[in-house]
């Protein structure tokens, strides 16, 4: 029995041809004895060489497949290759394609213990097979990498080096190999304006990258503080023009806009209008048919690159129309980059040799032009979806886009993974859309008519990424697996949804500035003839153009803005101030302490402010008749202080903090219902994740100003939720210093803010829900 299932077991291992040749000569054939096989081997993978010479790569393998069919190539053509041949021949990534129609037809053959007699047409590519489950063709590596649902990428456990990036088409997506007839069709309108001094002394483009800084003017940038005027205009409201460098001119808004007037790369002159339709509305001019007035204003000022600032971004009302804007403007620059470079390979494959030209320099120290920093996957799908969109001029001309099915299934959203139906706020629906992981990062190579998602960094136009997926590349002084010389080189950097970023780590955000545009350690096989001066010289941040976009102005997005943006053109900020805070939202009848505390600087605030309400606000509120009362915490390091400094003193609470489990939520919230607990410590990051409406709170201090104004309402009108509670009993108090003005300011309005920054008294608001 031992000896009939071997025989089985030796049988099935066998190939087709194998078997064919034992039944008809009752012996194996002497291909398959080590000896011939190894001879055979030697001059199938080094025709041309001799057995001295060195090991060819991958390159050479490519070119030997087109060679003159080979004495020993014919005699492959009427067997199939063993085991050891097929191990030999793994690293031949040349043959990868064929590899998969070969696997095919071994997996057939497997389930059969005698093969047909009729084989001899299997391998008329003259293709030795790899061993089985070692060489994927794409389209399988794809739909194994999306089954797993892995995204290596990203996981810290597999560190940088082993991040996913799509190799097959390097070349085909390379700028150096590539020439302006081979990428668009359209190359004699391409040729003919790049032939127009005029087009090129009035296209921002070029007048910004072209523009050459003496040492004198980079000097007085690093050194003297920069000049401002005020401006104000029909959408944006007030605005704030800064530079360093010689006084610019007040840039005046455009009331009408013509598409053709700014320059667009030409497929985005027909494709815009019709990708940004729908928010558009009948109110447009006919004159101004392409864009809203806020996408009119925020781009006029995105062409003049310079920097911005607009910090009344909302996802309910204009998320889309901004980011539809600075995604035209980001892939009109990289258009025009590349166009730049592939009109100027042809002309130097022209030109005569040995001749040097120094006009040609019109590339960065790596690839990489525009980096977009978004907080969650769905953002970054959706502005694939917009390049996408952008670059596909009609249903007819559909671009290229290489690994598209493992994209969608790594950022897209399964609609049956949505939790149940629970009530939260419109803005959280909107934010909290589609995929929220915050930890990825993909590069994206763009040419006109293809698009190639998750290039290497190297070989990217375009990198979308998270700060936590930047931070996790970046690494940190000291680790081996770390780099950031792809960063070397952006020329536009565009952040968005900046507010976010405080609620996860704003650590990630400022350990990303400080290694942007930094000179790179390694070449990267970068032309140096091909390179800018400004480059070279280090001064790319000084022609960086910076997009920020926020919900609300805050003292560390505004440092951003003003300590790590250096652009010469100079920065334009959007500075409108609240005339009416959220308190005028909440509508159950309650009085609001504000009480000011004094702290000499900055520094002193956070040890001042836990002084202030242990010594003065605490004490008021030990009685046991100033039960369920809630404590909004804004930071989580004076939340753990606060946690500590309650179990010393042993005071009866609970706290609810982003990393509590849901049992320790459900179990506070219960205690701190029925009046088990006197006091609830309260974050609000968990209330930015969770949105949860706390009920049984009849005492409210808010232990610092909410970085989200609207959240002051959110939690005072959380009082109307206590069925048993008395309104006559509640209470509201605030803490809050001079250095709070903009926090205040969105909350009880700028007119109130004034006097109660100038006043050292606290002040008392009585508000009811018609104020």
């Amino acid at each position: 029995m031992g000896k009939r299932r071997g025989g089985r077991e030796l049988l099935r291992s066998l190939s087709k041809k194998q078997k064919k040749h034992l039944r008809e000569f009752g012996e194996e054939h002497p291909f398959y004895d080590n000896r011939v096989l190894l001879l055979l081997l030697v001059h199938l993978r080094f025709p041309f060489q001799s057995e001295n010479s060195d090991k060819s790569s991958a390159e050479s393998d490519s070119e030997t497949e087109v060679e003159q069919v080979s004495v020993y190539h014919k005699l492959l053509a009427t067997l199939k290759t063993s085991p050891e041949s097929e191990s030999e021949e793994e690293e031949d990534e040349s043959e990868s394609e064929e590899v998969g129609e070969s696997e095919a037809e071994v997996d057939s053959e497997g389930s059969q213990e005698t093969g047909e007699a009729d084989g001899g047409g299997e391998d008329k590519n003259d293709v030795p097979e790899q061993e089985k489950g070692t060489t994927d063709t794409a389209e399988q590596m794809l739909g194994q990498e999306q089954a797993d649902g892995a995204d290596t990428s990203c996981d810290p456990s597999h560190g940088a080096i082993e991040e996913f990036t799509d190799v097959k088409h390097e070349s085909e997506f390379s700028l150096e190999t590539n020439f302006m007839e081979e990428e668009s069709g359209d190359c004699k309108a391409d040729k003919r304006d790049s032939n127009s001094s005029q087009v090129f002394s009035e296209d921002p483009f070029k007048q910004h990258m072209d523009k050459e800084l003496e040492e004198k003017e980079v000097e007085k940038m690093s050194t003297l503080p920069k000049s401002s005027s005020q401006s104000k205009w029909p959408r944006l409201g007030q605005l704030t023009f800064s530079s360093t460098l010689e006084k610019h001119k007040t840039l005046k808004v455009d009331k009408e806009v013509d598409v053709k007037q700014l320059y667009l790369h030409k497929p985005l002159e027909s494709t815009w209008p019709k990708v940004n339709n729908q928010f558009l509305s009948s109110v447009n001019k006919p004159s101004d048919p392409s864009f809203t007035p806020l996408q009119r204003e925020l781009f006029c000022i995105m062409n003049t690159y310079r920097d911005l600032f607009y910090p009344e971004r909302n996802a309910l009302t204009n998320g889309e129309e901004i980011r539809h804007a600075y995604c035209l403007h980001a892939l009109n620059h990289v258009l025009k980059a590349n166009a730049q470079v592939l009109s100027n390979n042809a002309k130097r494959r022209d030109q005569k040799p040995g001749t040097d030209n120094d006009d040609y320099r019109d590339q960065g120290l790596t690839r990489p032009k525009v980096l977009v920093i978004v907080p969650f996957r769905e953002c970054a799908l959706r502005i694939v979806h917009i390049f996408i969109s952008l670059l596909e001029v009609n249903d007819k001309r559909k671009i290229d886009v290489s690994n598209k099915k493992r994209f969608k299934g790594e950022f897209g959203s399964d609609p049956e993974e949505k939790p149940p139906n629970l009530k939260r706020p419109e803005d959280y629906e909107a934010v909290f859309a589609g995929n929220i992981d915050d930890h990825f990062r993909i590069g994206v190579a763009i040419l006109q008519k293809s698009m190639r998602l998750y290039a290497p960094f190297y070989s990217s136009d375009i990198i979308i990424a998270s700060p936590l997926g930047m931070r996790t590349i970046i690494g940190a002084e000291g680790e081996k697996k770390r780099d950031f010389d792809f960063l070397s080189s952006i020329e536009i950097l565009i952040i968005d949804q900046a507010d976010i970023y405080l609620m996860q780590n704003w650590e990630h955000v400022l350990h990303l500035m400080k290694h942007i545009n930094l000179l790179p350690l390694d070449s990267h096989g970068v032309d140096f003839s091909r390179v800018r001066m400004l480059n070279l010289s280090n001064w790319s941040k000084y022609y960086r153009q910076t997009l920020l976009f926020s919900a609300l102005q805050d003292p560390q997005i505004n440092s951003v803005f003003n300590k790590h943006c250096f652009n010469y053109v100079g920065q334009v900020a959007v500075r409108n101030v609240p005339l009416s805070g959220s308190i005028s939202h909440v509508v159950v009848q309650l009085p609001h302490v504000f009480r000011r505390l004094e702290a000499e600087n900055v520094t002193s605030v956070i040890d001042t402010r836990f002084q202030f309400f242990i010594d003065k606000v605490l004490p008021e509120y030990r009685d046991a008749i100033m039960s369920h009362t809630l404590i909004y915490v804004p930071s989580y390091f004076d939340y753990v202080r606060l946690r500590n400094y309650f179990k010393k003193e042993e005071l009866n609470f609970t706290h609810i903090c982003e990393y509590t489990k849901k049992a320790g939520v459900c179990r506070a919230r219960r205690f701190f219902l029925k009046g088990e607990k006197q006091f609830l410590l309260f974050t609000e990051r968990f209330h930015f994740y969770k949105r949860y409406t706390i009920k049984g709170i009849r005492n409210l201090i808010f232990y610092e100003l909410p970085t989200y104004s609207h959240f002051y309402s959110e939690v005072c009108n959380m009082m109307k939720a206590t069925d048993n509670g008395v309104d006559a009993t509640w209470t509201c108090t605030v803490l809050y210093s001079k250095y709070d003005a903009q926090k205040l300011a969105a909350v009880v309005g700028i007119d109130r803010t004034a006097q109660m920054i100038q006043s050292k008294k606290n002040v008392h608001l009585f508000v009811t829900g018609e104020n």
